[in-house]
Formats: C-alpha cells, sequence, structure tokens
C-alpha cells in the first residue's frame, strides 16, 4: 500500500511538472520513432573513426573530418554550414609508424607510442637506457654533459595495481540518487584546485626546458610510462605544436609492464640498449588556425534570432581512433540535427550545431567561439597570468558581453563517452531543475531520470558556463571510459554502445526542440564577477 501511495504521489509531481512545463508529446513520439527505428548514428561514428580515424587538431584527418561533416550537414538540408577559424592554434602533427626493440641475445619488441607533436627519428636510432629524476628545472643542472647518446627513463616504476571493480559499470538507481547531494565548495578545496593549477603550469615550464635540454644536449629519445597497467597505452602531448619553439626530441609512451622491466633492469645496473624507429612529422611550417564546424536549423517567428546550441568535440587524441573521446559525442549530436530535419521539426528559435577542435588542448575551439560570439573577459596585465594558456587564467575585470549574449538560449553539450543518458547537470541552476524534469520524464523508461543540481567540468560546456552563460552536460553511464578507453589506444568503435547512442540521439533531439519551442527563454543563474 506504501508504494502504491509513493506511485500515486510521483505521478502526481510528474503531471504537475508536465502541466506547468509544457512538452510537445507528439514531437516526442517522431523524434522516439526516428531515433530508435531509423538510426544512422552509428554509421556515422564508424565513418569518423574506422574510416577517419583519430583527430588531432589541425591534423589532416581533423581537417578531413571538418570535411566530411560539412558534406553531411549539407546532405541533410541544414542552413549556414561552415568551418569558422579561431587564433593561431599552431603546427598539425601526425605519425605513421613507432617501434622501440630491446636489443640483445634476444632482442625484445617493447609497445609504445609517441607523444603528439614531438618529433621523429629520421630512421632507427640506438642508445643506452638511463634513468633520471627531474621534478623541477633546477634538477636539470645535474645532468648536463651526462645524457649524449642516452635514452631516458623520465619516471619512476610503478607497482602493478589488480583491478578490484568492473572494467565497464552503469551507475545503479543508489548511485544516481546519491549525486542528488550538493557538496558546498569549501576554503580547503579551493586551495587545492589553486594548487593542482599551479602545478600544471609549473609542469608547462618543466617541459619546456626540458625539451631545449634535451635537444641540446643529444638526448636520443625519452619515455614515459602510461598511467594505465594491463598493457593500455594512455597518450597526450609533448614537444611544442608552436612553430618557433623547441619540439625536444622524440618522446614516447610505453605500456606500463614493459617500462617496469627496463626501470627495474636499470636500477640493477644491468646494460640496457634500445633501437627506436619513430615516423612523426609536423604538416605546417607555421602556426595555423584551427577551425570548428558549425551548421543550424534556422528559427521561425519573433524568436528566430534566438539560439538553442548543442556541441561536441570532434577532435581526439592518436592512439585509438577517438571512438569514445569523442566521436560519440559528435555522432550523437549530429543524429539529433538529422533527426529534427528528419520529422520536420520547425523550431521558433535557431538551433545551432558546434563540432569544436582542441577540446583536449584546454577547451579553445569553444573557448574562442563564445569570447568572438558571446562574451569574453579582458585580457590580463600581470605578466605571470598572461604567460599562462588561457584555459589557467584568472578571470579579471568586468565580463565584455556582445549583442548575442542575451540571444542565447542554452547550450548542451555530450562528451563523457557512448554510455546511455541518465539525466543532466543542472550546473548549480535551480531555476532549470524542473524544467529538465519536465522534459526528461517522457524517457524515463529508457532509463533517464536524473536531475541533480552538481556542477561537472572538464569540457566545453564549462566555456558558456564560465561566462554566465547557460551551459548544460548530461549524466553518463561510465561503461569503460575511464578504466580503458579515455585518451587510450583501446578507444575504437567497439568499446562504443549501439543501443546506448540512439537514446543519447533521441534525448538530445528533444532537450534542444523544447528548448527552442519554449515560450520563455531558459533561466540563467547569476553571474559570479572575479
Amino acid at each position: 500500500m506504501f508504494k502504491q501511495c509513493l506511485m500515486v504521489v510521483g505521478l502526481a509531481i510528474s503531471g504537475s511538472l508536465l502541466a506547468q512545463e509544457p512538452v510537445d508529446l507528439n514531437m516526442v513520439n517522431q523524434i522516439r520513432q526516428e531515433s530508435f527505428h531509423r538510426s544512422q548514428v552509428m554509421d556515422t561514428l564508424a565513418h569518423l573513426t574506422d574510416r577517419i580515424g583519430p583527430r588531432l587538431t589541425n591534423s589532416p584527418q581533423m581537417r578531413e573530418a571538418n570535411a566530411w561533416t560539412r558534406s553531411k550537414f549539407t546532405e541533410w538540408g541544414l542552413a549556414n554550414v561552415h568551418d569558422e577559424a579561431y587564433e593561431d592554434f599552431g603546427r598539425g602533427w601526425e605519425f605513421s609508424n613507432a617501434s622501440v626493440l630491446m636489443l640483445g641475445t634476444h632482442p625484445v619488441p617493447l609497445r609504445a607510442l609517441p607523444l603528439a607533436w614531438t618529433p621523429g627519428t629520421n630512421g632507427p636510432v640506438e642508445g643506452e637506457v638511463m634513468a633520471v629524476k627531474i621534478k623541477k628545472v633546477a634538477d636539470l643542472d645535474q645532468y648536463k654533459g651526462k645524457l649524449a647518446g642516452k635514452i631516458l627513463l623520465l619516471d619512476e616504476a610503478r607497482p602493478y595495481k589488480r583491478g578490484d571493480t568492473p572494467d565497464s559499470r552503469r551507475y545503479t538507481e543508489a548511485g544516481l540518487e546519491a549525486m542528488q547531494t550538493f557538496n558546498l565548495p569549501t576554503a580547503e578545496e579551493k586551495k587545492k584546485l589553486d594548487e593542482r593549477m599551479k602545478g600544471f603550469g609549473e609542469r608547462m615550464a618543466l617541459t619546456k626546458a626540458m625539451n631545449e635540454f634535451f635537444a641540446a644536449e643529444g638526448v636520443v629519445a625519452t619515455l614515459n610510462i602510461s598511467s594505465l597497467d594491463n598493457g593500455i597505452l594512455r597518450v597526450g602531448a609533448g614537444g611544442s605544436r608552436r612553430a618557433g619553439e623547441s619540439v625536444g626530441v622524440p618522446a614516447l609512451v610505453m605500456v606500463a609492464e614493459r617500462y617496469n622491466q627496463l626501470a627495474r633492469l636499470v636500477a640493477a645496473k644491468q646494460p640496457v640498449k634500445l633501437r627506436v624507429d619513430v615516423q612523426a612529422r609536423f604538416t605546417d611550417d607555421t602556426n595555423q588556425p584551427g577551425y570548428n564546424t558549425v551548421a543550424e536549423i534556422p528559427g521561425s517567428g519573433r524568436d528566430a534570432k534566438e539560439i538553442v546550441m548543442l556541441g561536441a568535440h570532434m577532435d581526439s587524441w592518436h592512439a585509438g581512433t577517438g571512438a569514445s573521446d569523442n566521436g560519440a559525442g559528435v555522432a550523437v549530436m549530429m543524429e539529433a540535427m538529422r533527426i529534427l530535419k528528419a520529422v520536420g521539426a520547425k523550431p521558433h528559435r535557431t538551433i545551432r550545431i558546434a563540432l569544436w577542435s582542441g577540446e583536449e588542448q584546454g577547451l579553445i575551439g569553444s573557448r574562442a567561439y563564445v569570447a568572438k560570439h558571446f562574451a569574453k573577459y579582458p585580457e590580463p596585465t600581470d605578466p605571470e597570468q598572461k604567460a599562462l594558456p588561457e584555459f589557467l587564467r584568472k578571470p579579471t575585470g568586468k565580463l565584455q558581453t556582445s549583442p548575442e549574449y542575451e540571444r542565447l538560449a542554452a547550450y548542451f553539450n555530450v562528451d563523457n563517452g557512448s554510455g546511455r543518458l541518465r539525466g543532466i547537470y543542472a550546473q548549480e541552476n535551480a531555476a532549470v531543475v524542473p524544467i529538465f524534469k519536465a522534459w526528461l520524464e517522457p524517457f524515463h523508461d529508457v532509463g533517464a531520470t536524473t536531475v541533480v543540481l552538481r556542477n561537472t567540468g572538464s569540457t566545453d560546456h564549462i566555456s558558456f558556463d564560465a561566462v554566465g552563460l547557460p551551459g548544460f552536460q548530461f549524466i553518463q553511464d561510465p561503461l569503460d571510459y575511464s578504466s580503458n578507453v579515455h585518451h587510450t589506444d583501446l578507444d575504437t568503435l567497439d568499446h562504443a554502445e549501439p543501443e546506448d547512442l540512439k537514446q543519447a540521439a533521441a534525448i538530445v533531439a528533444s532537450f534542444v526542440y523544447d528548448a527552442a519551442m519554449r515560450e520563455e527563454m531558459l533561466p540563467r543563474k547569476p553571474l559570479l564577477e572575479p
């Protein structure tokens, strides 16, 4: 009886929400039918990943992805299809092969991949392995004159840790319920964040100093340990993408178990010699702009100048094919636009999609777009702040807004793998919670039930949120995003979940349509000026 009462109360609440926030259920039906029974989301994802492959910003494959997505938008009948340039991002880079061989009586191949924006070897090179401990710039002095012809181990060996949780998981009801708790920010957390950001800046300075020092000292190559065990390679950036800066020496990441083997041999004073062959190149001689791909479904009527945006970052790292990070998000957002065109949606507001680049280097593409179209803070005058990348700078001065600032209704983002959408983060905007609950109601039967006030970060909605615009990221089942595929060589189409992506596309299409048809724009939370 008690459970029945709860069900009655729940239905009453749902009915109340729908009464307060109208939802076009006929349009929801059409969206669900198109998404669940005529989906093209996996075709899109397969082309981006299996055919085009990894999409490092400004690489030839990224440019191919820009061109292909433009062609699909045009084929589907979208308007204002174009690539939009932003600041000089830097040079393009690509690699075609990498091999490491431990020499000796019984040569052993060791699996490793180069860091992005590091040079190739110009053919096979050999060197003796040497371990170094460099934590700060001053540590370089002790190695002056000692590194010529060496291959350096830059990390210490890491003890193997056996997994005690499943590689892949979905949110439980208890897990989703726990997300409803809002954790108040504390001074200690702010201090830790400031320390992390300071540490990031110091690491960037150290990388620049090591690039110059290693090249001058005649180092053959460097090796880092992968941050994941079990033979998984997680890559990132090294060298420099900026023309005119030192790119250092060939730099690779090696699987942890093989790296540990080298470290143990060196610690035991056993001579170790490697042969390294990396075929990598910069595809531009000068710094080039980056590009975001943009397209629209034009609005109609008095609200046509107002905009609802959806987006995902199309750039990826180079180890896998960028399927979960973030080909999945791109495919979902493209599919949402295709669905809306297929069902003949006539939104009051313009619906605009943006496929970002430069996300992996600090949300560069979306930040530049927001600064150009909506708002930005003044350039800092403090020399220390000016020396930092934009995403590390603290906002100063009064926010400078453009006329478009008042016309953006909302921005919606997907960037946490290929898992099913379970709800949405309200990003501390309490006024949108009942609205989003009403919009989610028609998708409770496919697992999307949760709206939380919590913030989430680290992806492109933050570019909007940082200047007071309503930017939101969806809650997704994690699957094996963090455990296996994030920035790794396992980030391939095999790890994508087709039914989850169909569900996600339907929800995104419905959300952006609801936002485009709503009588008023979504409420905004107060802007916290610096």
